[in-house]
């Protein structure tokens, strides 16, 4: 996943860190504070984060710098766990998420490097059973396409196979993306998607003969010191230093269960820490060489990485974040690409229940951030790397963390609002077409299979069939429209079903539709078409 939850977040400021890779170096000296607005405060690592972590109630942040070469600052502050007194540090460990896409890439880059794939040979030639749903994209599709985010596939199709936690394989889910229909034609443009990185996870599982994390830690973990970095939650949770999820609830902030996703490794896959993250940023920014020389990934594949491969459209910002709006965005191999300020960035965000994550690289500056944390606060992090980066670029410092703070503050009055007006706008006197019992049964999707209504209880059940966490209540909206309220309510993705009917009164079919804006994409809800299973 990206970052979709802009306005969910997490918790309680709390105890601070301390732990240092190298003390810090002169461009975190704060900054004069005659050259800058006397509005905007001076410029502090230390201050920031902290205020970063009041402001946007994050429980914990880990954060990497590294600048020519050598470690800046790998340092953690707040707790892991609120609640809990432990503090993170340089070798906590945080699920990364969607960052793990720029690992399944360097893997194929290496494998290009030797000769055992190209990136433009179709995948059927190194996955013989890959089928979408058009023929013809399954015979188009190369290796570079499963990067690219280019496929037709609209955003987050087909995310409801392994997210929340599933029954399907990782072989399974690459099985059903023939039954999804596309939103574009093949290559037309860029719609963020998740199955086609655990697609291009199963070639490099296929090409070394092991796991897609055995693979990433023999290739890249390995050579580089990332021992504490771990390729599955299971290994992370049973570390002794890792951070605990956190995610709203009713707006308060609560520590949740882990949710583990290993069938869609290739995507998501990869937990670690500000000591490691700094080693895999120092790699990236030095050519794709080791600390000692070892060339793990060629230049000239690292460069196509960093090369745009599918233009992305500019959004326009609110006029206070307007100099954040970059002059060019695309999708590379695995990370993002725009420009602030005149340099070239490439950068990639992460979000997982609980988890947002950023790593953000200005190769011409020679310069990587990275911020992790526990909880699901967008711009509690562009608020952090706005701000050192200004700092390392030497242009005129902004309060992006008042800035940032306001624009999620108004963003997220104006939704409720939105679904204030929603609720008050409806039919509340009109009832259900059917008696309530004939909403019941089972009904199945093309891609997703099935899920069953029932009576439990006096209440009327929702569930998923491969999704034990996806299991709600149903309560009636308007018309023949119910929303579902998950009872995992850390989800924040309570959703909208709708029956159509026939004309002799039976259901002709069910959709569903997320209540909020700010609910993550990859609960692509508007994707299922299910209809009724016939009794037998």
């Amino acid at each position: 996943m990206t970052f979709n939850r802009t306005f969910a977040g997490a918790a309680l400021m709390a105890a601070l860190g301390t732990a240092f890779a190298a003390p810090l170096a002169a461009p975190l000296a704060a900054t004069d504070t005659a050259a800058a607005p006397a509005a905007v405060p001076a410029f502090n690592l230390d201050a920031d984060v902290n205020r970063v972590l009041k402001t946007f109630d994050v429980p914990g942040i880990a954060i990497a710098i590294v600048k020519d070469g050598k470690v800046v600052a790998t340092k953690g502050y707040g707790v892991r766990k609120l609640g809990e007194p432990q503090a993170v540090d340089g070798k906590t460990l945080f699920e990364v998420a969607s960052n793990s896409k720029a690992f399944t890439a360097a893997a194929l880059a290496m494998l290009v490097d030797e000769g055992k794939i190209a990136w433009d040979d179709p995948v059927t030639k190194h996955l013989p059973g890959f089928q979408m749903y058009d023929a013809y994209v399954t015979g188009a599709m190369t290796v570079r396409d499963l990067l690219t985010h280019r496929s037709g596939l609209g955003l987050g199709a087909g995310d409801l196979l392994w997210w929340p936690t599933t029954s399907f394989s990782t072989d399974e889910i690459i099985s059903r993306l023939r039954y999804i229909k596309p939103a574009t034609s093949f290559r037309n443009s860029y719609a963020y998607d998740n199955l086609l990185y655990i697609a291009a996870g199963k070639i490099i599982a296929e090409k070394d003969g092991k796991p897609w994390g055995d693979a990433i830690r023999d290739r890249i973990l390995t050579p580089l010191g990332m021992d504490g970095t771990t390729t599955s939650q299971a290994a992370m949770l049973a570390s002794a230093d890792h951070a605990a999820p956190h995610s709203k609830v009713n707006d308060k902030a609560v520590a949740v269960k882990p949710i583990p996703v290993p069938n869609a490794v290739g995507a998501v896959g990869i937990n670690t820490s500000a000591e490691d993250v700094a080693r895999w940023m120092t790699l990236l920014l030095n050519d794709g060489k080791t600390a000692g020389g070892k060339q793990l990934i060629s230049a000239k594949q690292l460069a196509e990485m960093w090369t745009q491969q599918t233009p992305m459209r500019i959004r326009e910002p609110k006029p206070a974040l307007a100099a954040t709006k970059p002059q060019f965005a695309a999708y590379g191999l695995g990370f993002n690409l725009r420009d602030y300020k005149g340099r070239k960035i490439a950068m990639h965000g992460g979000a997982l229940v609980g988890f947002y994550s950023t790593v953000l690289m200005v190769p011409e500056e020679k310069l990587g951030i990275a911020i992790l944390t526990n909880a699901e606060n967008g711009p509690a992090m562009a608020a952090l790397y706005w701000r050192i980066l200004d700092q390392y670029l030497n242009v005129p410092a902004s309060d992006w963390i008042a800035l940032y703070a306001a624009q999620e503050a108004a963003a997220h009055k104006e939704e409720l609002e939105r679904q204030g007006k929603e609720r008050t706008a409806r039919a509340a006197r009109s009832s259900p077409s059917l008696p309530l019992a004939s909403y019941d049964g089972a009904y199945e999707d093309p891609w997703y299979g099935k899920v069953t209504i029932a009576a439990e209880g006096g209440k009327r059940i929702m569930r998923f069939g491969r999704t034990p966490d996806l299991t709600g209540e149903l309560e009636h909206f308007q018309h023949d429209t119910f929303i579902v309220r998950w009872k995992e309510r850390s989800f924040n993705a309570d959703a909208y079903v709708t029956f159509a009917l026939n004309p002799d009164g039976s259901i002709e079919r069910m959709k569903m539709a997320p209540i909020s804006a700010e609910t993550d994409f990859s609960y692509d809800f508007r994707d299922l078409n299910f209809t009724p299973v016939p009794t037998k």
